[in-house]
């Protein structure tokens, strides 16, 4: 499936050995012929939220960590929620598809508050120019799959990586049991 649009996880394959994405949950938030964008979402840093953002941690989802969204303008943070009520969007709320959208961190966290199911706050994203990410598809770096509510505000992310891909039709989630080194299996 190379269906690229907002809402789809791109999965890395065991064959993607580059270390910023080597076993990511990359989820699309843009993705058109100029290119595409999307955070990881598996990938959670030592670095507290609180420490960074002050207030944001009171909205934030478990854990209050900063995530590496990814390589691309690591010094700048992306904010990515999911509304409870999709009739009520916080002032600088801007969605991207279903109840999944960016936030902008200038919003006052007062007006955000009790509006959002899950909140990450993601340092850097993963970007590819126009053509690029079809290239490493075809190349066999990721498997692009449907993206599902939970995976955004998942506490547990040890297993993301499995867990995508153990539900998936067919044999796609064989490959869930593929050790990190196949000498080992």
């Amino acid at each position: 499936m190379n269906d690229l649009r907002p809402g789809m996880l791109l999965v890395a394959t065991p064959a993607l050995l580059d270390p910023n994405f080597a076993r990511t949950v990359v989820l699309l938030l843009d993705a058109d012929e100029q290119g595409a964008l999307g955070v990881v979402l598996n990938r959670p840093s030592p670095i507290l939220v609180a420490d960074v953002l002050g207030d944001w941690v009171e909205v934030v989802a478990e854990p209050e960590v900063l995530f590496r969204g990814g390589p691309v303008g690591a010094d700048g943070a992306l904010a990515v929620g999911s509304l409870r009520d999709p009739d009520d969007a916080p002032v600088g709320f801007r969605a991207v598809f279903d109840r999944i959208g960016m936030l902008d961190l200038d919003t006052p966290v007062a007006l955000v508050e009790g509006t959002l199911d899950a909140l990450r706050v993601f340092a850097g994203y993963a970007g590819w120019g126009a053509g690029q990410l079809e290239s490493e598809i075809e190349e066999g770096s990721w498997y692009v799959v449907p993206a599902e509510p939970g995976d955004l505000g998942r506490e547990d992310l040890t297993d993301l990586w499995r867990d995508v891909l153990r539900r998936q039709p067919g044999e796609l989630a064989w490959v869930s049991t593929r050790p990190v080194d196949p000498e080992q299996n």
